[in-house]
């Protein structure tokens, strides 16, 4: 284990040509097609041990290549795909430089998230953003909402036992641990033996023809049942490519507006309250005439409301089903909830990271990069498999997590004296940022960063509130 101040070495590491190659030749792109793809800039960006810029450049160039190539495949005509890791790491921190009306963000974080010890000198992380994982806390501690009273009472826990328990009474809650810690656990070794993207056919369907239309994912239909970013995300980027994005939301469900609005642009946005009959049937009508189903849902919980992998496509024959978890589809943490901040504290992130910056206890990526990533490659994993659709007919699920991504992100390798680099500035950010309007007023916000030189990246709709759509699709082309 490294002394605390101590960086981690250098060794040979791939370059983000590299690193694209192994993400897109992994989901069965055509090796050829990388040439058409162009990677700028250097690291590091960012302050960090790990190669968050390369992270952030790789997963949206695997985007925007997929989009490329199913242009290709509607209209015969290739183009080129350029990315700029600067770019790509200012994107992957998008919510920082959203302004509406000139207004920077509200504080991000609930008055007692955050970091606190255990009497068995452990550190644990609390997310208590929505209300309801606020008061579970306070309900497994027996305390009010105030730091203090919350630092008192773990005083009178082990950092795993209450983790654990948290976990049983409905928190969101991490236990700080060292990779090799995590790495040792029962759940680390079975996502060991899962790829970063899982892509599997899972019914059989005819192929569906490409819609009509001048954008990659011109006249397709994407059902974005997802919160916070990896999700929205995803959602985000497909309607870049001109996808029409519907994001479905419960007038009762908790959101966190500011990145509601981030990744609101270029979405559709309708109520529907799935814990009612009526409600249900209204999903299960978009769902007959969607092309990619993109959700954020624990599987049980999906199921329960009739919309597993499996139902969706009874439903909708042909279907992409894409699934994002917080820990992995298979293994002991399955069906534990997590956030990117809570993923990078079990996972060795945060060790690490302080451990190299020489501080006294956990220390945070510079960016959600757990979130970003994994977003864009549920997008990606999504187009991968309509593209094979298109082509070889068939149902299909697409599964990424959080803790997966993180694997991916481990394994890219560290960054010597990667603390030495300088956060970005202002004026370093501004030529990514662009100028809309918004139902919430003007927005000043990052462009999508994969540049395709026929079918430029744009969001043709604005960012609105939460339901102000109805529940039904525009009409294709």
């Amino acid at each position: 284990m490294q002394s605390p101040k101590e960086s981690p070495k250098e060794s040979r590491k791939e370059s983000p040509k590299e690193i694209l190659s192994d993400i897109w030749t992994s989901a069965g792109g055509d090796p050829a097609a990388l040439d058409a793809v162009k990677l700028t800039g250097d690291e590091a960006q960012l302050p960090s041990s790990f190669r968050v810029a390369a992270a952030a450049q790789t997963s949206v160039a695997a985007t925007g290549l997929a989009a490329a190539q199913i242009w290709k495949l509607r209209s015969g005509q290739g183009q080129d795909v350029a990315v700029d890791m600067r770019h790509a790491v200012v994107e992957c921190r998008s919510e920082r430089y959203l302004r509406v009306d000139g207004k920077p963000p509200p504080p991000a974080w609930d008055a007692i998230a955050g970091i606190y010890n255990t009497v068995d000198q452990r550190f644990v992380r609390l997310h208590t953003n929505f209300r309801h994982h606020r008061d579970a806390v306070c309900k497994v501690l027996n305390c009010k909402p105030e730091r203090d009273e919350v630092q008192a009472a773990l005083m009178q826990w082990d950092g795993e036992a209450f983790e654990t328990a948290a976990y049983a009474g409905g928190c969101v809650v991490a236990l700080m641990r060292s990779h090799e810690e995590w790495s040792a656990t029962p759940h680390a070794k079975t996502l060991a033996e899962l790829p970063l993207i899982s892509i599997e056919k899972i019914g059989d369907a005819a192929p569906k023809p490409w819609p009509t239309g001048d954008r990659p994912l011109a006249g397709i239909r994407v059902l974005d049942l997802s919160r916070v970013i990896a999700g929205p995300v995803a959602g985000r980027t497909l309607a870049a490519h001109g996808a029409d994005v519907l994001l479905i939301s419960g007038p009762d469900l908790p959101a966190i507006p500011w990145l509601t609005i981030d990744t609101g642009r270029g979405k559709l946005t309708s109520f529907v309250e799935l814990r009612s009959e009526q409600g249900r049937d209204a999903l299960r009508d978009l769902l007959a005439e969607a092309d990619i189903f993109s959700q954020g849902y624990r599987p049980h919980a999906i199921a329960r409301l009739g919309f597993s992998p499996d139902e969706a496509a009874s439903i909708n024959p042909g279907i992409v089903y894409v699934t994002l978890s917080a820990y992995g589809h298979a293994g002991p943490w399955a069906e534990r909830r997590g956030f990117d901040s809570l993923v990078q504290t079990a996972t060795g992130f945060n060790h690490a990271e302080g451990q190299a910056a020489g501080v006294d206890g956990p220390k945070e990526l510079p960016a959600q990069m757990l979130d970003h990533a994994t977003g864009y490659f549920m997008a990606f994993g999504g187009m991968m498999a309509k593209a094979r659709q298109a082509r070889e007919g068939g149902s299909w699920h697409v599964r990424v997590s959080l803790a997966q991504t993180g694997r991916w992100l481990w394994n890219l390798g560290r960054v010597a004296d990667g603390f030495m680099t300088e956060d970005l500035k202002g004026e370093m950010v501004m030529p990514f940022i662009e100028e809309v309007a918004s139902g919430f007023g003007p927005l000043r916000s990052v462009r999508h960063s994969a540049v395709l030189s026929k079918t430029p990246a744009f969001w043709a709709r604005p960012a609105m509130p939460l339901g102000s759509h109805p529940p039904q699709w525009p009409a294709r082309g």
